[in-house]
């Protein structure tokens, strides 16, 4: 169990110091906003900090001295467009939120010289010419759960965190509600995996209730691998004490003896802020023995990986924790019946987790009446590409593609054409402008050879070639290989060297048969999730673009450019033929 050192928090022995304790951060909350002070605040998280904010951050603290004003931090609330922002509190006025303030632009921002980088105000009504921000395209669409106070909370404050609802899901779960009443209240919602495979929480909740053998753990899966997807690592940096008491109300529900978190090593800053979320709930006694006076009990683990995607296959990801070569085995038994140590254990994705508090609290009626019949909730989505407001979003499951690229992510950028959006990281096939109408849940992209996975999308233009994507997310899945299966370990590399063939020009027109027979022998014959999905990517960019394939082989032209052709003389013919 994490230990706390030097905690200004005092350990709770019952309900009624916990409601105290709330009643108290409320009122400090209500007065930094509401009184007449001035409240200035920068969005420090992984993706602004590159761009400078700590430094925008530490000008402000020099610069503004008056005995009234507030000078704190907060993380991105997923516009990683508006980077670095800095927000502004005046006394009678809303929030105003100034985007791209650069270091060295401090002073003149204080000045009012930068009021044409006003993008918003935080407020259910525009001030002045200042627009709302939920007016805003890149968050009308948005309904936030899990995000709902991600950019707002300073996510190193346990007052702050306390003053927005922290922990109220579990004290409900502790003195309100029997373990049974809060699994059926999961299960009411059919919140489905987060993490991709969409298997429904409440289900694999109850079977780790009815599971014998002791003790039992919940583990949270936290281990983001694929390119372009960082929804887990936001949660993390911007509101770490939600991700901690879902992992804590599933442990009491399922009658857990630990909880664990693994996250990636990649993500530093997320790591040092649930850290200290731990740190602060063992401090207060939300994680112990006799929590809140409660008499229940339940310990806690956070676990680092080293980088390898492979650990975030649930079995493998077991194997890590418990500190051996993470590799996955075969099935059954599930991990509900043998997962750590043997023992029974629940795991579950961050996003999955994030949703529990509200879920608890608000019911899981409330729950299914947002999404679509059978993919309820929301989704949180990341995207890349030459799209005009990147960033994290949280919608409701059903959305379409079209909604979320030309609408949220405002279309494309200019001298940049829309020619296909990648789907399911790397586990899947891309969507062409014929597709972008369909639903984003966890069955409509299916048919055509997408898939919702974690909800990463790449956007990719005319100048990309299909066989060069393809090449990068084949060798993408080459690399992390465990090794241990051999259609994975030595298929992938064949289909890599065949798509090389490709991209020098001296591939034929039977390699793309090849392609076909090799990836139907990876996808079914391999042991994990990771095989079995490998060669979907290449096999959909092949189907959707396979002119561009024929392309290559039989005119040894790359039309984008990104390809090294070098097809000599006696190879033409040969080809054609």
């Amino acid at each position: 169990m994490a230990t706390a050192t030097a905690s200004p928090y005092t350990r709770l022995e019952s309900r009624a110091q916990f409601d105290e304790l709330v009643a108290r951060a409320k009122a400090r909350w209500d007065d930094m906003w509401n009184g007449d002070k001035t409240v200035y605040t920068v969005s420090i998280g992984s993706c602004s900090i590159g761009k400078g904010a700590p430094d925008v951050l530490a000008e402000l603290q020099q610069l503004v001295t008056g005995e009234s004003d507030i000078v704190r931090k907060t993380a991105c609330n997923g516009a990683c467009w508006m980077e670095p922002w800095v927000e502004i509190k005046r006394p009678g006025a809303p929030p105003v939120i100034y985007q791209q303030i650069q270091p060295g632009e401090v002073a003149a921002l204080l000045e009012g010289k930068l009021e044409d980088r006003a993008v918003a105000v935080r407020a259910d009504e525009a001030y002045g010419s200042i627009p709302a921000l939920n007016s805003l395209p890149f968050f009308k669409h948005q309904q936030r759960i899990v995000l709902a106070e991600c950019g707002i909370i300073d996510p190193d404050s346990l007052e702050d965190a306390l003053a927005t609802g922290a922990y109220q899901g579990l004290a409900k779960a502790l003195f309100d509600m029997t373990d049974e009443e809060v699994i059926a209240e999961v299960t009411a919602a059919n919140v489905r995996g987060r993490g991709g495979a969409g298997f429904p929480a409440g289900i694999k909740w109850e079977s780790g209730r009815k599971a014998r053998n002791r003790p039992k753990f919940v583990v949270c899966n936290s281990h983001e691998g694929e390119p372009n997807v960082y929804k887990d690592r936001r949660i993390h940096e911007g509101d770490p004490h939600r991700i901690l008491e879902g992992i804590l109300i599933a442990c009491v529900a399922v009658g857990a003896d630990r909880g664990y978190n693994y996250i990636g090593g990649e993500y530093p800053l997320a790591i040092k802020r649930f850290r200290k979320a731990v740190e602060d709930a063992v401090a207060l006694g939300f994680i112990g023995k006799n929590m809140v006076g409660s008499g229940k009990n339940v310990a806690f683990r956070l676990r680092t990986g080293g980088g390898a995607y492979i650990c975030g296959e649930g079995s493998a990801l077991m194997y890590s924790v418990m500190g051996v070569r993470g590799q996955p085995r075969t099935k059954p038994p599930r991990s509900v019946e043998e997962g750590l140590w043997k023992r029974p254990t629940v795991a579950n994705n961050t996003e999955t987790l994030s949703n529990i508090r509200d879920i608890v609290v608000k019911g899981g009626e409330w729950y299914a009446q947002i999404g679509t019949e059978r993919s309820k909730g929301t989704k949180l989505m990341t995207v890349q590409g030459p799209l005009k407001t990147m960033g994290l979003v949280e919608v409701p499951m059903g959305t379409t593609m079209r909604t979320l690229i030309e609408e949220i992510w405002g279309g494309m950028r200019d001298g940049y054409t829309f020619k296909g959006v990648q789907t399911g990281g790397v586990s899947a096939g891309p969507l062409k402008e014929e597709h972008l109408d369909l639903p984003i849940d966890f069955d409509s992209l299916t048919p055509v050879g997408g898939m919702l996975g974690s909800g990463g999308f790449v956007v990719f233009d005319e100048n990309v070639c299909a066989v060069d994507f393809a090449r990068y997310m084949t060798a993408f899945n080459r690399v992390e290989s465990c090794s241990k299966c051999v259609p994975c370990h030595r298929g992938n590399p064949a289909l890599v060297e065949i798509v090389d063939r490709i991209r020098l020009g001296r591939g034929s027109l039977s390699d793309l048969a090849l392609i076909e027979r090799t990836s139907k022998h990876i996808v079914e014959l391999s042991l994990c999730g990771l095989g079995q999905v490998a060669p979907m990517p290449l096999m959909g960019l092949m189907a959707m673009y396979r002119d561009e394939f024929e392309q290559h082989i039989t005119q040894g032209v790359c039309k984008a450019g990104d390809c090294p052709i070098e097809k000599p003389a006696q190879f033409s013919a040969a080809a054609a033929d």
